[in-house]
């Protein structure tokens, strides 16, 4: 349950004010049809996160020891320092997929490529690693997706006006910064 939580919290934060929420934001007001987007960011965030949890549980499984758990932790402090840095969609971004694909497709497809090598991608293979569960932590990372994205499509600007995505941003820095030293002190047994 630890693994579901924590990963359903660390993306959800982490997801504020990415890329990927900005994309949800263009895509709606680009397609007006919000369940087909929503429909698509499930999709592609369930294949796209299933994948990297995968990797992340299957190095743990063959990389274990103390040098691997340090990795995996300066890894989570790393991500600390890259939430601070806010995202924006540049203009290379591949959003603009031909209309005649339809809503669910361009989002699914825009979705998936726009994850990778994605902060919340990166994380998700951390905490696949961490937790040595693929499926839990896809489960969690994927909430996390849809807690973010869901209410960017709907309500788009709106939320965008009202939230301060640096205090979002400061809070999802400070999870990942506690995660990585907490394993830092699990690793290094000083509890």
């Amino acid at each position: 349950m630890e693994s579901l939580l924590t990963s359903t919290a660390v993306v959800t934060l982490a997801e504020i004010g990415d890329k990927t929420q900005l994309l949800a934001i263009v895509l709606a007001a680009r397609f007006v049809q919000p369940f087909p987007i929503v429909g698509g960011i499930l999709v592609a965030t369930l294949a796209n996160h299933f994948l990297a949890a995968l990797v992340g549980a299957q190095a743990a499984a063959f990389l274990q020891g103390d040098i691997f758990r340090y990795a995996i932790a300066a890894s989570f402090i790393a991500m600390a320092a890259w939430t601070l840095v806010p995202d924006k969609l540049d203009a290379d971004e591949p959003l603009k997929a031909p209309a005649k694909m339809g809503a669910f497709l361009t989002t699914t497809v825009a979705f998936f490529i726009v994850e990778m090598g994605d902060k919340t991608q990166l994380a998700t293979v951390a905490l696949g690693a961490k937790f040595h569960s693929a499926l839990l932590v896809t489960l969690g990372t994927t909430l996390g997706m849809m807690l973010a994205n869901v209410p960017a499509v709907f309500l788009g600007h709106e939320i965008l006006k009202r939230v301060s995505l640096t205090l979002v941003r400061r809070i999802a820095a400070g999870l990942f910064l506690a995660i990585g030293l907490w394993m830092v002190v699990q690793t290094a047994e000083w509890i």
